[in-house]
């Protein structure tokens, strides 16, 4: 698996571990199965999705799943959350990849989040993507808060193959490219 970590002094991505599915069951709540998952996780599922995210790692497959691990005091290192980028989604244009997220209950509202985003956000432009789309479900205020946060602005409302209504949140990553920082 890729040795990647993208940091920002607070918050640090990289890739899911089979050493974190505890601590990703431990953390789940009724918040990350309502908006994330659908249903409560097993031992099974959760070793089975972390297998796929590191094979998927491996492939450079569509699905670049990372762990939120909070860097500050007290919580070094800790995973807090989890943050995916998937590209080549049906739903979505060429160039675009989407951003789903989700922090365990300690660590919410510390704007964690919004960090995560931003960082997965530069990862994307740097593998070509173009356009970064975090798709919310209308009742998901925080989630859709932290959209906002990380500059994405609205962009209008769609269903998605299952039938799920998903309020659209856009940012173009021109920004995020490395030639836009004259690197």
């Amino acid at each position: 698996m890729r040795e990647l970590e993208l940091s920002d002094g607070v918050v640090t991505l990289s890739p899911l571990r089979p050493e974190d599915a505890a601590a990703h069951l431990a953390g789940e709540d009724d918040e990350l199965v309502r908006w994330l998952s659908g249903g409560p996780s097993t031992p099974e599922g959760v070793a089975a999705y972390f297998r796929q995210c590191r094979e998927q790692w491996e492939a450079d497959g569509p699905l670049r799943a990372f762990g939120i691990r909070a860097d500050e005091e007290g919580g070094n290192g800790v995973l807090a959350g989890t943050i995916d980028l998937r590209f080549g989604h049906a739903d979505l244009a060429p160039g675009q990849v989407n951003v789903a997220y989700g922090l365990y209950p300690p660590w919410r509202g510390r704007g964690l989040a919004t960090r995560a985003v931003l960082l997965a956000s530069g990862y994307g432009a740097r593998v070509g993507a173009r356009e970064a789309v975090i798709r919310v479900e209308p009742e998901n205020a925080a989630s859709a808060a932290v959209a906002r946060r990380a500059g994405f602005r609205p962009a209008g409302r769609a269903r998605d193959g299952h039938g799920t209504l998903h309020d659209w949140y856009l940012r173009g990553l021109d920004l995020f490219r490395p030639e836009a920082a004259g690197e």
